[in-house]
């Protein structure tokens, strides 16, 4: 029978059971720490272990080590940086992040706080899709269901997916709409509203795309900056006086800020990244 105090498993799970990291730990938690020390860019060795508080030896067999796994490349005069294998995880960990199953909870809590239906949506072939809806407690009929495309320039959840797009693009997806017999407001007007939820971060649904019915919407990002999708609030008319929309706003916003946190969206991401989770069929 093999000695358990031979085994270097078991013996770092003893260690562990100390609260007291175990070699093994530690070195991974230093490979950890050398990419979070490279993340703005190519970094010196002695640099890298000034950051590090290692010494220059130790750092540069840990950045060997993780050059021979791809996660680092060195430059010659400028130094370490990401390598091939974190363009390739970040792309795979992009594309499991599903917008639906993360952005739930966070949907159902709000639908809980302001007791109206809840939806969230992407762009598909210029039109909204719905994605997903949580219904509210109030008597309310809203004939969305999820797998509906509506127009982008009448629902408050199409406009906050457009936030990021200019004046051009807009006009294009206005007059589309229209003609296919969206219901449309004047286009100055509606363009005069476009540049003011901009400013605001959210977009109003003000009856334009269903009679007696007002929505807040606000969009989601992920970590390129770009917006992905977007969430919205809706209620009858009579429970969406304008001052309940103006304070209902913070919330959607504060919802949506935290889906696109959990995307890996950050304050400092560039806005603009993505395309609205632009879906064609």
């Amino acid at each position: 029978m093999k000695n358990q105090s031979s085994n270097p498993e078991m013996i770092d799970q003893a260690k562990s059971e100390g609260g007291k990291p175990t070699p093994g730990s530690q070195t991974l938690l230093r490979g950890l720490d050398v990419l979070d020390a490279v993340v703005d860019g190519p970094v010196p060795l002695a640099d890298l272990a000034t950051r590090l508080g290692l010494t220059r030896s130790t750092t540069h067999r840990l950045a060997n080590a993780l050059i021979d796994r791809r996660y680092l490349t060195f430059q010659p005069r400028l130094g370490y940086q990401f390598g091939p294998k974190l363009l390739e995880l970040g792309f795979l960990a992009q594309r499991q992040a599903d917008v639906v199953q993360i952005a739930r909870p966070h949907i159902e809590d709000l639908a809980v706080r302001s007791e109206d239906t809840v939806h969230l949506g992407i762009v598909d072939d210029d039109r909204a899709l719905y994605m997903d809806k949580i219904p509210g407690r109030r008597r309310v009929e809203i004939s969305s269901r999820v797998g509906d495309r509506q127009p982008l320039t009448s629902t408050g959840l199409g406009k906050a997916l457009l936030l990021d797009d200019g004046p051009a693009r807009w006009e294009t997806l206005f007059v589309d709409d229209r003609d296919a017999g969206a219901p449309a407001a004047e286009w100055s007007v509606w363009l005069e509203r476009m540049h003011g939820y901009v400013g605001d971060g959210r977009a109003f649904d003000l009856e334009e795309n269903q009679d007696q019915i007002r929505c807040v919407a606000a969009p989601i990002r992920d970590a390129s900056g770009g917006i992905v999708a977007a969430i919205s609030v809706s209620s009858a008319a009579q429970y969406m006086a304008d001052e309940r929309m103006t304070s209902l706003s913070d919330d959607v916003r504060a919802t949506a800020t935290a889906i696109s946190r959990d995307l890996g969206w950050t304050e400092d991401a560039p806005k603009g990244g993505g395309r609205g989770g632009r879906r064609r069929t």
